[in-house]
């Protein structure tokens, strides 16, 4: 009786089929986590205007603005605004908005004080759990549009 790699075919086809339920049980897991919860039913409008979307992110882009958010150990949001350069944004206007990116609907204004050197800190205290926070930056004719995200414990 003479044996061939074809006896191992059965075998190596179970494998094959069970590494593509693992991989698409892995993508189902990561879209369900990562789901933002809302759905929208303006998506043909929204693209209709995706070129001033796209010019927008394009400006952006050239100012070469970097925002970096945190907490601190009151849990409130504390803002870093730094230029291409490195260097502070100097005259700042930012409107700030915490809002849940999860669950019920829960939206908080945040009033921001100047630390000086681009650094601002918010007077409200976040509650535990994920923020988005919504920023508008205004600094001179530039406006900087960005949200980031906040894990507080």
């Amino acid at each position: 009786m003479e044996t061939t790699s074809w006896r191992w075919f059965p075998t190596w086809l179970g494998i094959a089929m069970a590494l593509v339920f693992a991989i698409n049980g892995y993508m189902v897991y990561a879209s369900l986590v990562t789901f933002p919860g809302q759905a929208g039913t303006d998506g043909f409008d929204l693209s209709n205007g995706y070129g001033r979307v796209l010019e927008s992110e394009r400006v952006q882009a050239a100012l070469g603005w970097h925002v970096d958010a945190s907490v601190d150990t009151n849990r409130q949001a504390q803002l870093q605004l730094t230029d291409r350069a490195g260097q502070p944004l100097r005259d700042l206007r930012v409107e700030a908005i915490a809002e849940r990116p999860v669950g019920p609907d829960e939206r908080t204004t945040l009033n921001l004080r100047d630390l000086g050197q681009g650094h601002l800190q918010s007077d409200t205290t976040l509650f535990s759990g994920q923020w988005d926070l919504l920023l508008t930056v205004h600094s001179g004719e530039h406006v900087y549009a960005t949200t980031r995200r906040l894990f507080v414990r």
